[in-house]
Protein backbone atom coordinates (compact mmCIF):
# COMPACT_ATOMS: atom_id res chain seq x y z
CA UNK A 1 0.00 0.00 0.00
CA UNK A 2 1.28 3.41 -0.98
CA UNK A 3 0.98 5.85 1.45
CA UNK A 4 -0.52 9.28 0.91
CA UNK A 5 2.35 11.40 2.21
CA UNK A 6 4.17 10.61 -1.36
CA UNK A 7 6.77 7.61 0.23
CA UNK A 8 6.55 4.06 1.60
CA UNK A 9 5.07 4.23 4.74
CA UNK A 10 6.32 2.22 7.13
CA UNK A 11 3.87 -0.09 8.08
CA UNK A 12 3.13 -0.44 4.38
CA UNK A 13 3.83 -3.47 2.49
CA UNK A 14 6.81 -2.89 -0.18
CA UNK A 15 5.11 -3.36 -4.01
CA UNK A 16 5.18 -6.75 -5.14
CA UNK A 17 7.32 -7.55 -8.02
CA UNK A 18 6.67 -10.35 -10.45
CA UNK A 19 9.79 -12.21 -9.45
CA UNK A 20 8.80 -14.06 -6.24
CA UNK A 21 12.21 -13.53 -5.15
CA UNK A 22 12.23 -9.92 -5.02
CA UNK A 23 9.06 -9.71 -3.16
CA UNK A 24 10.73 -11.97 -0.44
CA UNK A 25 13.66 -10.04 -0.52
CA UNK A 26 11.76 -6.77 -0.36
CA UNK A 27 10.00 -7.84 2.84
CA UNK A 28 12.80 -9.34 4.32
CA UNK A 29 14.52 -5.82 4.41
CA UNK A 30 11.73 -3.71 4.93
CA UNK A 31 11.51 -5.18 8.74
CA UNK A 32 12.81 -2.65 10.66
CA UNK A 33 15.23 -3.81 13.20
CA UNK A 34 16.74 -5.82 10.61
CA UNK A 35 17.57 -2.61 8.87
CA UNK A 36 18.88 -1.36 11.84
CA UNK A 37 20.80 -4.24 12.42
CA UNK A 38 22.17 -4.35 8.98
CA UNK A 39 22.91 -0.68 9.65
CA UNK A 40 24.86 -1.62 12.47
CA UNK A 41 26.98 -4.31 11.09
CA UNK A 42 27.93 -2.18 7.98
CA UNK A 43 29.12 0.67 10.29
CA UNK A 44 31.28 -1.84 12.25
CA UNK A 45 32.83 -3.37 9.00
CA UNK A 46 33.68 0.04 7.98
CA UNK A 47 35.41 0.83 11.24
CA UNK A 48 37.40 -2.24 10.96
CA UNK A 49 38.23 -1.54 7.14
CA UNK A 50 39.53 1.44 8.36
CA UNK A 51 41.62 0.28 11.22
CA UNK A 52 42.62 -2.53 9.02
CA UNK A 53 43.85 -0.35 6.04
CA UNK A 54 45.80 1.63 8.88
CA UNK A 55 47.56 -0.53 10.31
CA UNK A 56 48.56 -2.34 6.87
CA UNK A 57 50.40 1.18 6.14
CA UNK A 58 51.70 1.63 9.27
CA UNK A 59 53.34 -2.06 9.58
CA UNK A 60 53.91 -1.74 5.54
CA UNK A 61 56.12 1.57 6.26
CA UNK A 62 57.85 0.05 9.22
CA UNK A 63 58.84 -3.46 7.42
CA UNK A 64 59.80 -1.14 4.03
CA UNK A 65 62.45 0.80 6.89
CA UNK A 66 63.77 -2.53 8.17
CA UNK A 67 64.02 -3.60 4.77
CA UNK A 68 65.90 -0.94 3.12
CA UNK A 69 68.06 -0.25 5.98
CA UNK A 70 66.47 3.33 7.15
CA UNK A 71 67.86 4.64 10.35
CA UNK A 72 66.64 6.97 12.87
CA UNK A 73 69.35 9.65 11.67
CA UNK A 74 68.02 9.29 8.30
CA UNK A 75 64.45 10.28 9.11
CA UNK A 76 65.54 12.70 11.60
CA UNK A 77 68.12 14.74 9.06
CA UNK A 78 66.03 17.38 7.38
CA UNK A 79 66.27 20.60 7.05
CA UNK A 80 64.57 22.21 9.92
CA UNK A 81 66.73 20.41 12.61
CA UNK A 82 69.93 19.20 10.94
CA UNK A 83 71.62 22.02 12.29
CA UNK A 84 71.07 20.47 15.81
CA UNK A 85 74.46 19.66 17.48
CA UNK A 86 74.18 15.49 18.13
CA UNK A 87 73.43 15.00 21.88
CA UNK A 88 76.19 13.93 24.83
CA UNK A 89 75.21 11.11 26.35
CA UNK A 90 75.20 10.78 30.38
CA UNK A 91 74.71 7.33 30.18
CA UNK A 92 71.39 7.63 32.33
CA UNK A 93 68.23 7.00 32.68
CA UNK A 94 65.68 10.07 33.54
CA UNK A 95 63.16 12.53 33.39
CA UNK A 96 63.09 15.92 34.54
CA UNK A 97 66.55 16.21 35.96
CA UNK A 98 68.10 18.97 37.68
CA UNK A 99 71.97 18.84 38.32
CA UNK A 100 74.05 20.32 40.60
CA UNK A 101 78.09 20.63 41.15
CA UNK A 102 79.35 20.21 44.75
CA UNK A 103 83.03 20.36 44.54
CA UNK A 104 84.43 18.04 42.06
CA UNK A 105 80.94 15.94 42.25
CA UNK A 106 77.84 16.19 40.48
CA UNK A 107 74.68 15.35 41.58
CA UNK A 108 71.50 14.52 39.96
CA UNK A 109 67.76 14.40 40.33
CA UNK A 110 64.86 13.68 38.91
CA UNK A 111 61.14 12.03 39.47
CA UNK A 112 60.52 8.76 41.10
CA UNK A 113 59.98 7.46 44.40
CA UNK A 114 60.59 10.21 46.99
CA UNK A 115 62.58 12.13 44.26
CA UNK A 116 66.10 10.02 43.26
CA UNK A 117 69.71 11.23 44.02
CA UNK A 118 72.61 10.38 41.99
CA UNK A 119 76.23 10.86 41.29
CA UNK A 120 78.75 11.11 39.56
CA UNK A 121 82.57 12.22 38.64
CA UNK A 122 81.76 13.87 35.52
CA UNK A 123 78.82 15.38 33.58
CA UNK A 124 79.17 11.66 30.96
CA UNK A 125 79.02 9.64 34.22
CA UNK A 126 78.83 6.65 35.57
CA UNK A 127 76.11 7.79 37.63
CA UNK A 128 75.65 5.71 41.10
CA UNK A 129 72.22 5.87 42.75
CA UNK A 130 72.71 7.04 46.37
CA UNK A 131 69.59 7.88 47.81
CA UNK A 132 66.14 9.96 47.89
CA UNK A 133 65.37 12.99 48.75
CA UNK A 134 62.58 12.59 51.13
CA UNK A 135 62.40 9.86 53.68
CA UNK A 136 58.67 9.36 52.93
CA UNK A 137 55.62 10.53 50.94
CA UNK A 138 55.52 14.37 50.75
CA UNK A 139 53.41 16.05 53.49
CA UNK A 140 51.22 18.15 51.07
CA UNK A 141 48.23 16.48 50.67
CA UNK A 142 47.21 15.91 47.03
CA UNK A 143 48.30 14.83 43.73
CA UNK A 144 51.06 12.21 43.40
CA UNK A 145 52.99 12.64 47.16
CA UNK A 146 55.14 9.13 46.33
CA UNK A 147 57.11 10.52 43.19
CA UNK A 148 57.14 14.40 43.64
CA UNK A 149 57.38 15.96 40.12
CA UNK A 150 60.24 17.40 38.37
CA UNK A 151 62.44 18.82 41.06
CA UNK A 152 65.22 21.49 41.01
CA UNK A 153 67.84 21.76 43.65
CA UNK A 154 69.34 25.04 44.44
CA UNK A 155 71.98 25.81 47.18
CA UNK A 156 72.45 28.83 49.34
CA UNK A 157 74.76 29.71 52.39
CA UNK A 158 75.17 26.13 52.71
CA UNK A 159 71.43 25.12 52.26
CA UNK A 160 70.48 23.20 49.57
CA UNK A 161 66.62 23.82 48.78
CA UNK A 162 64.75 21.04 46.75
CA UNK A 163 61.38 22.69 45.27
CA UNK A 164 58.93 20.04 43.90
CA UNK A 165 55.38 19.70 42.59
CA UNK A 166 52.95 17.46 43.30
CA UNK A 167 50.00 16.91 40.46
CA UNK A 168 47.84 14.91 38.46
CA UNK A 169 47.71 14.29 35.17
CA UNK A 170 45.34 16.55 33.27
CA UNK A 171 44.37 18.54 36.28
CA UNK A 172 45.88 21.83 37.88
CA UNK A 173 44.72 20.87 41.58
CA UNK A 174 48.75 20.74 42.14
CA UNK A 175 51.36 22.56 44.75
CA UNK A 176 54.83 23.61 44.40
CA UNK A 177 56.62 22.15 47.88
CA UNK A 178 59.95 22.39 49.47
CA UNK A 179 62.36 20.50 51.68
CA UNK A 180 65.87 21.74 53.04
CA UNK A 181 68.95 20.09 54.03
CA UNK A 182 72.57 21.34 55.01
CA UNK A 183 73.85 18.55 52.50
CA UNK A 184 73.04 17.43 48.61
CA UNK A 185 72.83 14.22 49.19
CA UNK A 186 70.54 11.77 51.15
CA UNK A 187 69.24 11.41 54.60
CA UNK A 188 68.90 15.01 56.19
CA UNK A 189 65.65 16.86 54.38
CA UNK A 190 63.63 18.26 55.62
CA UNK A 191 59.86 18.90 54.06
CA UNK A 192 58.35 22.03 54.97
CA UNK A 193 55.10 21.58 52.50
CA UNK A 194 53.20 23.61 50.07
CA UNK A 195 54.69 27.19 49.22
CA UNK A 196 51.40 27.65 47.06
CA UNK A 197 48.57 25.71 45.56
CA UNK A 198 46.08 26.07 42.83
CA UNK A 199 43.03 24.38 42.26
CA UNK A 200 42.55 23.71 45.62
CA UNK A 201 44.25 24.61 49.43
CA UNK A 202 45.08 27.73 51.01
CA UNK A 203 45.63 30.17 48.97
CA UNK A 204 44.42 28.84 45.87
CA UNK A 205 41.61 31.48 45.29
CA UNK A 206 43.95 34.79 44.54
CA UNK A 207 45.05 35.43 41.42
CA UNK A 208 47.13 33.86 39.49
CA UNK A 209 46.92 30.32 41.18
CA UNK A 210 43.34 30.52 40.32
CA UNK A 211 44.52 30.38 36.43
CA UNK A 212 47.94 28.32 37.02
CA UNK A 213 48.82 25.07 37.07
CA UNK A 214 51.45 24.73 40.17
CA UNK A 215 54.19 22.43 39.28
CA UNK A 216 57.71 22.90 37.31
CA UNK A 217 58.57 24.65 39.77
CA UNK A 218 62.56 26.28 39.77
CA UNK A 219 63.60 29.12 41.97
CA UNK A 220 66.23 31.82 41.06
CA UNK A 221 68.58 33.74 43.43
CA UNK A 222 69.73 37.03 41.97
CA UNK A 223 73.30 38.48 43.05
CA UNK A 224 72.16 40.43 45.07
CA UNK A 225 70.09 38.14 47.20
CA UNK A 226 66.64 38.85 45.75
CA UNK A 227 64.73 35.30 45.17
CA UNK A 228 61.81 34.47 42.39
CA UNK A 229 60.02 30.85 42.27
CA UNK A 230 58.56 30.40 38.61
CA UNK A 231 56.48 27.09 37.69
CA UNK A 232 53.33 26.54 35.07
CA UNK A 233 52.18 24.47 33.08
CA UNK A 234 49.64 24.07 30.08
CA UNK A 235 46.75 26.41 31.19
CA UNK A 236 47.93 30.10 31.12
CA UNK A 237 51.34 29.60 30.85
CA UNK A 238 54.63 29.97 33.14
CA UNK A 239 54.40 32.30 36.05
CA UNK A 240 56.70 33.84 38.86
CA UNK A 241 56.53 35.29 42.07
CA UNK A 242 58.77 36.76 44.66
CA UNK A 243 59.82 34.33 47.82
CA UNK A 244 60.64 35.52 51.21
CA UNK A 245 64.04 35.54 52.24
CA UNK A 246 63.73 32.14 54.05
CA UNK A 247 63.23 30.82 50.72
CA UNK A 248 60.31 28.93 51.52
CA UNK A 249 57.75 30.66 51.30
CA UNK A 250 56.18 33.56 49.10
CA UNK A 251 56.90 37.21 49.81
CA UNK A 252 53.34 37.89 50.21
CA UNK A 253 50.40 35.32 50.49
CA UNK A 254 47.86 37.69 50.30
CA UNK A 255 48.96 39.94 47.22
CA UNK A 256 52.00 37.82 45.47
CA UNK A 257 53.23 40.22 42.80
CA UNK A 258 53.10 37.73 40.35
CA UNK A 259 54.08 37.71 36.85
CA UNK A 260 52.92 36.17 33.91
CA UNK A 261 56.24 35.42 31.65
CA UNK A 262 55.48 33.19 28.75
CA UNK A 263 52.13 31.78 27.30
CA UNK A 264 51.12 29.89 24.14
CA UNK A 265 48.12 31.57 23.07
CA UNK A 266 46.99 28.77 20.44
CA UNK A 267 45.60 25.60 21.04
CA UNK A 268 48.04 22.51 19.88
CA UNK A 269 45.13 20.47 20.56
CA UNK A 270 41.12 19.69 20.53
CA UNK A 271 39.57 21.64 23.29
CA UNK A 272 37.97 19.54 26.51
CA UNK A 273 34.50 19.14 26.49
CA UNK A 274 34.02 18.13 29.58
CA UNK A 275 36.42 20.58 31.09
CA UNK A 276 36.06 22.22 34.87
CA UNK A 277 37.20 24.85 36.91
CA UNK A 278 40.25 22.05 37.59
CA UNK A 279 40.52 19.61 35.71
CA UNK A 280 40.99 20.03 31.43
CA UNK A 281 40.95 23.27 29.72
CA UNK A 282 38.11 24.05 27.25
CA UNK A 283 40.08 26.10 24.81
CA UNK A 284 42.46 23.14 24.50
CA UNK A 285 46.16 22.00 25.57
CA UNK A 286 47.70 25.25 25.18
CA UNK A 287 51.29 22.73 25.52
CA UNK A 288 53.89 25.09 27.27
CA UNK A 289 55.93 24.21 30.66
CA UNK A 290 58.97 23.63 32.44
CA UNK A 291 60.76 26.57 32.95
CA UNK A 292 64.09 27.37 34.22
CA UNK A 293 66.18 30.69 34.11
CA UNK A 294 69.89 31.21 33.81
CA UNK A 295 71.75 34.00 34.40
CA UNK A 296 74.81 35.67 32.08
CA UNK A 297 76.33 38.56 30.88
CA UNK A 298 73.72 40.80 31.88
CA UNK A 299 70.92 39.03 30.41
CA UNK A 300 68.36 36.64 31.98
CA UNK A 301 67.49 33.54 29.75
CA UNK A 302 64.30 31.98 30.51
CA UNK A 303 64.60 28.20 28.71
CA UNK A 304 61.19 26.21 28.69
CA UNK A 305 59.51 23.37 26.81
CA UNK A 306 57.12 23.82 24.48
CA UNK A 307 54.75 21.08 22.51
CA UNK A 308 53.73 17.69 23.78
CA UNK A 309 56.40 15.83 25.89
CA UNK A 310 54.91 11.99 25.35
CA UNK A 311 52.11 10.04 23.42
CA UNK A 312 55.20 9.41 19.85
CA UNK A 313 54.74 6.27 17.93
CA UNK A 314 58.39 5.11 18.77
CA UNK A 315 57.84 1.70 16.35
CA UNK A 316 56.97 4.42 13.50
CA UNK A 317 58.71 7.73 14.05
CA UNK A 318 57.91 10.64 11.14
CA UNK A 319 60.68 12.78 10.11
CA UNK A 320 62.74 14.48 13.21
CA UNK A 321 60.21 18.31 14.36
CA UNK A 322 57.17 16.18 13.28
CA UNK A 323 56.13 14.00 15.83
CA UNK A 324 52.77 13.24 16.45
CA UNK A 325 50.29 12.36 19.53
CA UNK A 326 47.55 9.67 19.28
CA UNK A 327 43.79 11.51 20.54
CA UNK A 328 41.21 9.65 20.57
CA UNK A 329 38.08 10.98 18.83
CA UNK A 330 35.45 8.35 18.44
CA UNK A 331 35.55 6.26 16.40
CA UNK A 332 38.60 6.92 15.18
CA UNK A 333 42.40 8.00 16.92
CA UNK A 334 43.39 11.72 15.75
CA UNK A 335 46.70 12.61 14.90
CA UNK A 336 47.64 15.60 16.48
CA UNK A 337 50.97 17.42 15.30
CA UNK A 338 54.08 17.87 18.55
CA UNK A 339 56.80 20.24 17.82
CA UNK A 340 57.97 19.56 21.92
CA UNK A 341 61.07 21.30 22.10
CA UNK A 342 63.73 23.98 24.04
CA UNK A 343 62.57 27.32 23.50
CA UNK A 344 64.18 30.29 25.00
CA UNK A 345 63.45 34.16 25.57
CA UNK A 346 65.77 36.87 27.38
CA UNK A 347 65.61 40.21 29.13
CA UNK A 348 67.42 42.33 31.77
CA UNK A 349 65.37 41.38 34.66
CA UNK A 350 64.68 39.13 36.09
CA UNK A 351 60.73 39.68 35.89
CA UNK A 352 60.59 40.14 32.46
CA UNK A 353 59.49 40.83 29.98
CA UNK A 354 61.22 38.32 27.76
CA UNK A 355 61.63 38.33 24.25
CA UNK A 356 62.88 35.89 21.52
CA UNK A 357 65.29 37.55 18.76
CA UNK A 358 62.85 39.39 16.93
CA UNK A 359 61.76 41.13 20.24
CA UNK A 360 58.37 39.13 20.25
CA UNK A 361 57.83 38.40 23.80
CA UNK A 362 56.94 35.16 25.17
CA UNK A 363 53.61 35.87 26.77
CA UNK A 364 52.42 36.49 23.24
CA UNK A 365 53.24 33.01 21.61
CA UNK A 366 57.15 34.26 21.25
CA UNK A 367 60.41 31.72 21.73
CA UNK A 368 63.19 31.06 19.86
CA UNK A 369 63.72 27.35 19.55
CA UNK A 370 67.10 26.09 20.38
CA UNK A 371 67.07 22.42 20.54
CA UNK A 372 64.72 20.13 18.84
CA UNK A 373 64.26 16.80 17.20
CA UNK A 374 67.04 15.66 15.61
CA UNK A 375 68.82 12.25 14.34
CA UNK A 376 67.65 9.87 17.20
CA UNK A 377 66.81 12.42 19.72
CA UNK A 378 63.22 13.41 19.55
CA UNK A 379 61.52 15.26 21.75
CA UNK A 380 63.90 17.33 23.88
CA UNK A 381 62.45 19.00 27.00
CA UNK A 382 62.70 19.22 30.61
CA UNK A 383 66.11 21.31 30.27
CA UNK A 384 68.02 23.33 32.57
CA UNK A 385 71.27 25.37 32.86
CA UNK A 386 74.07 24.36 34.64
CA UNK A 387 76.50 26.81 35.57
CA UNK A 388 80.41 24.69 35.31
CA UNK A 389 83.02 26.61 35.57
CA UNK A 390 83.24 29.03 32.69
CA UNK A 391 80.44 27.72 31.00
CA UNK A 392 77.21 26.95 30.70
CA UNK A 393 75.92 23.67 29.81
CA UNK A 394 72.20 22.95 28.79
CA UNK A 395 71.30 19.76 29.92
CA UNK A 396 67.63 17.82 29.06
CA UNK A 397 65.75 14.57 28.72
CA UNK A 398 64.66 13.53 25.53
CA UNK A 399 63.09 9.85 23.86
CA UNK A 400 65.15 7.49 22.01
CA UNK A 401 63.65 4.69 20.42
CA UNK A 402 64.61 1.59 18.68
CA UNK A 403 62.53 -0.39 17.55
CA UNK A 404 63.31 -4.91 17.49
CA UNK A 405 60.29 -5.54 16.13
CA UNK A 406 56.76 -4.86 14.42
CA UNK A 407 55.07 -4.61 17.87
CA UNK A 408 57.90 -4.26 20.11
CA UNK A 409 60.45 -1.22 20.72
CA UNK A 410 62.25 0.71 23.81
CA UNK A 411 61.51 3.74 24.96
CA UNK A 412 63.89 5.43 27.02
CA UNK A 413 64.02 8.89 28.56
CA UNK A 414 67.71 9.66 29.23
CA UNK A 415 69.45 12.63 30.51
CA UNK A 416 71.37 14.22 27.63
CA UNK A 417 74.05 17.02 27.97
CA UNK A 418 75.19 19.67 25.23
CA UNK A 419 77.44 21.94 25.84
CA UNK A 420 78.08 23.34 22.34
CA UNK A 421 74.89 25.48 23.14
CA UNK A 422 76.42 27.04 26.22
CA UNK A 423 76.24 30.94 26.12
CA UNK A 424 80.44 31.37 26.57
CA UNK A 425 81.18 28.07 24.26
CA UNK A 426 82.99 29.47 20.95
CA UNK A 427 81.46 26.50 18.92
CA UNK A 428 77.57 27.83 20.47
CA UNK A 429 77.88 30.48 17.65
CA UNK A 430 76.62 27.84 14.88
CA UNK A 431 73.32 27.86 16.64
CA UNK A 432 73.35 30.84 19.65
CA UNK A 433 74.14 33.74 18.08
CA UNK A 434 71.24 34.68 16.71
CA UNK A 435 69.68 34.78 19.97
CA UNK A 436 72.21 36.14 22.25
CA UNK A 437 74.24 38.24 19.55
CA UNK A 438 75.71 38.15 16.34
CA UNK A 439 79.88 37.26 15.97
CA UNK A 440 81.30 39.79 18.16
CA UNK A 441 84.38 39.23 15.95
CA UNK A 442 82.61 40.72 13.20
CA UNK A 443 81.10 43.94 14.46
CA UNK A 444 77.85 43.30 13.20
CA UNK A 445 74.88 44.48 15.65
CA UNK A 446 73.60 42.46 18.44
CA UNK A 447 70.37 41.30 17.90
CA UNK A 448 69.83 42.83 21.44
CA UNK A 449 71.69 46.08 22.01
CA UNK A 450 72.70 46.37 25.42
Amino acid sequence: MIARTGHLSRLAMPPAGSDNFQRWSWRYLWHQRITRRWIKMLSLLTLVGFFSAGLGLSISQREQNFATGRKLQDIGNDQETSHFPPTRQTHQNTHDPTILRVGDEYYLYNVGEHMLIHTAPSMAGPWKFVGNVLDANSVIPKGDRVAPWAPTVIAVDGTYYCYYSVSKAGCRDSAVGVATSDSPGPGNWFDHGAIIETGTGEGSDIHPYTVSNAIDPSTLVTADGEAYLTWGSYWNGIFQIPLGEDLISPASTTEPDARQLAWEPKSLGMPNRMANTICGDPTGPHAIEGAFISYNDGWYYLWYSHGFCCGLKPDNLPPAGQEYVLIPLFPVLKLTKSRYSIRVGRSHSPRGPFTDKSGTDLVKGGGEIVYGSNGDTYAPGGQGVLRDGDTDVLYYHYCESMPTTIFDHTHVDHIAVNKTIGIDFPVSFHLFDRLVCRDRRSFLTPVHPP
